[in-house]
């Protein structure tokens, strides 16, 4: 009940699905989610992230809307101690992450398909190690600058959610994006921006993979510029 209600509350604005699914990712989607999908109980008692897996995880980071997968795929398979919580409610996105976990073998990641604010107020305090927020939608127009996924609102959340000390880390190839999200997280108590220099967020972090979609923007001339702030 306690979720239909904030699903209720929560307007989605993006999509869900797109065209048809190839069949390798759809065969690996039936194989893998049985396993991987992160179905929240009823109520509201606090879970622990770590729960999500059937064997000992040394900690939890988590993606916010993470695409096509391949930079969760590419984290879990560099540290396979550390339980992956990827959010991400595009089924074409989450049926090319079950490909990559099907031929990678991976089995510490877990997907909620569904809006990361569902699943964030259930997590126990701070529980996550580490956040990930990569080239989230813009909404550029300003009348839908209320949909972007950093607000007041998330930020709270998410330094509820975070260890001391534990990075949130954005990039985003809009430079309007780009402003917001460093306005919004500077001005925001709980989080310290990590930067010295211009190159800070210029450059990708050196244990940062280039994604598919960084590429195409710097190929179509549109750099991305990358934010990453520490919970206080």
């Amino acid at each position: 009940m306690e979720k239909a209600l904030l699903k209720d509350k929560l307007k989605f604005y993006g999509r869900r699905k797109g065209k048809a699914i190839k069949q390798n990712r759809q065969a690996a989607y039936n194989l893998v989610m049985p396993e991987a999908r992160i179905t929240l109980p009823e109520g509201t008692s606090p879970l622990s992230p770590a729960d999500f897996f059937d064997f000992p995880v040394k900690e939890v980071w988590l993606e916010i809307g993470f695409g096509n997968g391949e930079y969760l795929a590419h984290l879990a398979e560099q540290h396979p101690q550390i339980g992956m919580l990827g959010c991400e409610p595009f089924l074409n996105g989450v049926a090319a992450l079950c490909r990559d976990m099907k031929d990678k073998k991976l089995k510490n990641i877990r997907i909620f398909q569904d809006d990361a604010r569902l699943l964030l107020p259930r997590l126990k305090s701070h529980s996550i190690a580490h956040c990930l927020l990569l080239n989230s939608d813009p909404w550029p127009k300003k009348r839908h600058h209320k949909r972007r996924f950093v607000q007041k609102e998330t930020l709270d959340e998410l330094h509820r959610l975070l260890k001391k000390g534990a990075e949130f880390r954005m990039s985003t190839d809009d430079p309007s994006l780009a402003v917001w999200q460093l306005e919004k997280t500077y001005f925001h108590p709980g989080f310290k921006w990590l930067a010295e220099t211009s190159a800070d967020w210029l450059n990708r972090p050196a244990d940062m993979l280039e994604t598919r979609y960084q590429r195409k923007g710097a190929a179509q001339g549109r750099a991305t510029t990358f934010l990453r702030f520490k919970a206080v």
